[in-house]
């Protein structure tokens, strides 16, 4: 996941430096996301992969909740990337979901780097990272 994250954002362009850190488990994200602002990074990509077992989104819903209080702490963006297990029907399925996802994320992440305003232009749009975008509310208006 991590390499899909850093080969699409070096397509996007430069002006930032990758610096990596690799934790044992999805609970490990919100402190590798706080070694890595300690070093001096601006926005951290935390990547991971949820089982499909009960105590695996227990663990990956623990896992959210520390990377927003390290977002919260520090006043930096943690992209949180995470794809569940039972998302796809088989690995090849799996593997394609991973990349996809990191990728639309890096982009996120580029964007709220250097493209402010593509951030800005997506929103309310329904967006989803993976999948098929959701596409923007439409209301009848009486």
């Amino acid at each position: 996941m991590a390499a899909s994250a850093v080969h699409e954002l070096r397509k996007l362009g430069g002006g930032f430096k990758v610096e990596r850190y690799t934790v044992p488990g999805i609970k490990d994200l919100a402190a590798g996301s706080r070694i890595l602002f300690d070093r001096g990074c601006d926005l951290v990509i935390a990547v991971g992969m949820v089982g499909q077992q009960t105590v695996d989104k227990d663990c990956a819903l623990a896992a959210d909740f520390g990377l927003q209080l390290v977002q919260a702490q520090v006043g930096r963006h943690v992209i949180g990337v995470m794809v569940h297990e039972e998302e796809a029907p088989d690995d090849e399925k799996l593997a394609w979901l991973f990349d996809r996802r990191t990728r639309e994320h890096a982009v996120n992440a580029y964007d709220l780097l250097f493209r402010p305003e593509a951030i800005r232009a997506r929103a309310g749009t329904g967006q989803r990272e993976g999948y098929a975008d959701a596409g923007p509310l439409r209301v009848k208006v009486p």
